[in-house]
């Protein structure tokens, strides 16, 4: 494996020991250390040139659905993966709603010789708290522990039973995996197809009220606090809902969550014109809900950034709003919404790396594989926080294309991918490899 050296980059690093003026050494799958710029180091290395680049690691998405195996029309293991690493997304954990639903260590094993083959992104399995993800029996999670999960969740559907997820909770405990929850009361929210509101029923659509997923927070939170086990709230989408874990986390118990970039930039106006790329669940809320979902995210009240990358097919989204399938891809705008956070003022440069990289690897238990100093796993990007480009289907590398955000301008723009100490992806004007002419 060859050496490399990112230089004359503006070093981001979550751990705040070299951020700024460094370069970055690689020697095989690790960070080999830091050197402060122009102190040169030996020809060995194979020189990676960040001119106006920030360099960090690569970002670390918790939330995401491949669809393999099941829904390969959609997406697949390697086209997801590939698409995530184009977009400087270097790990990604996938949710267990496939067909067969990843229940079993042969499901997980089956995802994780397809990620193994593909070798792009990193990709760790969520298995699911229940078979075939019907909330009745609960899987065998020891099992599904030993052959890689690295969470389980029932995501794309609530855990109804408060039984159910008590012993999950129990267990995860026991076995170090925390509870991914779709918090969703569907005796409220079922058959709803946008956030309740004047602006549904001026439209004609079945409203998703905000309390139906409030509830089930306040409910998962007073299960954390009886078991100690640690829920994690997906996709959290209202201002009750960041009041109701600010209050868990002053008190003690394991919770932490996550948001999504569409929940942070768009509101319930982006489906005035029924546009079903815009349809998705939780639906889109309203501009109190945003600023108290950035507010805190700027807090850490909200732990991190994740995309809930859902990938659909023309067909189920080109119908009438009612009958639209939910869901959005993430992949290939996370960089560019996550990091517009920054150029608005809105976080911190060192508060966004943070919640797109080390809040997530803590999350999941990988914290001390992917640290950002010697001897951590070598994922390393570099992108350019200044330049701009307008995002058109050019530039979705997904199976599937149903975003809203098609025609915006979007600053930071991925130019080298390192993943596992292998340059994949190389781009822009760079000086010469080291002994060679490129790659």
């Amino acid at each position: 494996m060859a050496k490399y050296i990112f230089v004359n980059g503006e070093v981001l690093d979550p751990n705040g020991m070299h951020s700024g003026a460094h370069d970055v050494l690689v020697e095989n799958q690790h960070i080999k250390g830091f050197v402060k710029r122009g102190e040169g180091v030996a020809h060995t290395y194979k020189k990676i040139e960040c001119k106006g680049l920030t360099v960090c690691p690569g970002l670390i998405d918790i939330h995401s659905h491949l669809r393999e195996p099941g829904f390969e029309w959609k997406e697949t293991i390697a086209s997801g993966s590939r698409a995530a690493m184009l977009s400087g997304v270097t790990a990604i954990c996938c949710m267990p709603n496939t067909s067969p639903v990843m229940d079993s260590p042969e499901v997980l094993g089956y995802v994780l010789e397809k990620a193994r083959q593909a070798n792009f992104a990193r990709v760790y399995p969520i298995g699911s708290v229940s078979i075939a993800q019907k909330g009745e029996i609960l899987s065998p999670l020891y099992e599904l522990k030993r052959a890689g999960a690295i969470a389980i969740s029932d995501d794309g559907y609530p855990v109804k039973n408060a039984g159910m997820m008590r012993r999950a909770l129990e267990l995860g405990r026991e076995l170090s995996l925390p509870v991914f929850g779709h918090e969703e009361d569907l005796s409220i929210s079922k058959g709803g197809a946008m956030n309740e509101s004047p602006l549904a029923l001026k439209l004609g659509l079945p409203g998703m009220h905000s309390v139906s997923e409030e509830i089930c927070i306040a409910r998962d939170i007073e299960l954390s606090r009886v078991t100690g086990g640690h829920s994690h709230f997906c996709h959290t989408s209202t201002w009750r809902a960041v009041q109701l874990i600010e209050r868990a986390k002053d008190d003690g118990i394991s919770v932490t969550a996550e948001v999504t970039p569409h929940h942070l930039w768009l509101t319930e106006e982006a489906i005035k014109k029924y546009d079903t790329a815009a349809k998705m669940s939780p639906p889109l809320r309203q501009e109190r809900d945003l600023e108290a979902l950035k507010a805190g995210l700027k807090e850490g009240i909200i732990d991190c950034i994740a995309t809930d990358h859902a990938p659909h097919d023309p067909d189920t989204k080109r119908c009438e709003f009612e009958r639209a399938s939910f869901g959005i891809i993430g992949f290939e705008t996370f960089l560019h919404l996550s990091y517009k956070l920054v150029l608005d003022g809105v976080i911190s440069a060192e508060r966004w790396i943070d919640a797109v990289q080390r809040k997530p690897a803590q999350i999941i238990g990988k914290n001390e594989d992917f640290s950002f100093k010697e001897g951590g796993l070598a994922d390393i990007i570099a992108f350019d926080p200044k330049k701009s480009r307008i995002f058109t289907k050019e530039y979705i590398y997904s199976k599937s294309k149903n975003t809203p955000f098609l025609g915006e301008t979007f600053n930071a723009v991925i130019q080298h991918v390192l993943i596992n100490g292998e340059l994949k992806v190389k781009s822009g004007v760079e000086e010469p490899l080291v002994g060679e002419t490129g790659i």
